[in-house]
C-alpha cells in the first residue's frame, strides 16, 4: 500500500493570505497589534502554536479560546468565500488514484473546515482517509495529525508514503512522523525553507507537480 498525504491551506487552496488576514483583525480586536508579515509566516500552524508566538502564556491561558473562536467565525464571515482552489488539484488526485496510491488529507484546521474544503476542491470521490485538528492534541509543527493520518492508513509502511505541504511546518511535522515531505511553493514559504525543513523535492503547485509527476518522489514512492 502507498499512499499520499495533503496539506489543504496554501497546498491545495490560496488561502494563507486570508487566513493571515483574520489573525490579524482578530487580535486586534482583542487589543493586540501584529504584523501581517509576521503573522504569515505562522499561518500552517494551528492556534495552540501560533497564538504563544504573538501573546503571553497568560494571554493565552486566559483568552486563547475566545480569541482563536473569534477568529474562527471572522474567517467564515468574511474570507471563505474568496478561498480559491490551485490550478490542477482534481487532475492531479484523479492521477494519482489510476496510479494505485491513496489519497489522505491532514489538516490543521478543524473537521468542519476540511470538509467544507473538501467541497470546494471536489475532491470528496478521491479522498479515502481525512484527519484535522480534532484528531489530534497539537498542531504542526507537532507530529500528531500525521500520526493521527498514519492510523487511518493502516497498514501503509512509513517509507511508502509522501507528504505534500506547502510549509516548513508540514516537513518537520512529517520528519517527526517519520515522514518525507514534497513542498509546494504556492503557500508563499521561500525554497530555502522549505528544503531546509527537509523537503526532498519542491514543486510550484499542483499542477506543476502533476505535470511532473513521472519524475517525482509520488511515481516511485
Amino acid at each position: 500500500m502507498r499512499a499520499v498525504i495533503f496539506d489543504i491551506d496554501g497546498t491545495l487552496l490560496d488561502s494563507v493570505d486570508l487566513h493571515a488576514r483574520a489573525w490579524v483583525e482578530a487580535f486586534a480586536h482583542f487589543g493586540v497589534t501584529t504584523d501581517f508579515a509576521d503573522v504569515r509566516r505562522q499561518i500552517g500552524k494551528g492556534g495552540d502554536e501560533l497564538m504563544p508566538v504573538f501573546l503571553s502564556e497568560e494571554r493565552v491561558a486566559r483568552d486563547g479560546e475566545t480569541i482563536e473562536a473569534y477568529r474562527s467565525d471572522l474567517f467564515k464571515r468574511r474570507y471563505l468565500s474568496e478561498v480559491r482552489p490551485f490550478p490542477g488539484v482534481r487532475p492531479l488526485f484523479e492521477h494519482i488514484r489510476a496510479a494505485g496510491l491513496t489519497i489522505a488529507l491532514a489538516s490543521s484546521g478543524k473537521r468542519s473546515e476540511v470538509e467544507h474544503y473538501t467541497e470546494i476542491l471536489e475532491i470528496g470521490d478521491l479522498v479515502d482517509v481525512a484527519t484535522s485538528s480534532d484528531d489530534a492534541d497539537r498542531s504542526k509543527p507537532h507530529p500528531d495529525i500525521f500520526e493521527a493520518a498514519l492510523e487511518k492508513l493502516d497498514g501503509a509502511p512509513r517509507d511508502a508514503i509522501i507528504v505534500i505541504g506547502d510549509t516548513p511546518y508540514d516537513a518537520e511535522a512529517a520528519a517527526k512522523a517519520g515522514l518525507r515531505t514534497v513542498g509546494l511553493l504556492c503557500g508563499g514559504f521561500p525554497e530555502a525553507d522549505l528544503r531546509s525543513a527537509g523537503c526532498v523535492a519542491i514543486y510550484r503547485d499542483p499542477e506543476d507537480l502533476l505535470n511532473r509527476f513521472a519524475q517525482s518522489p509520488l511515481a516511485d514512492s
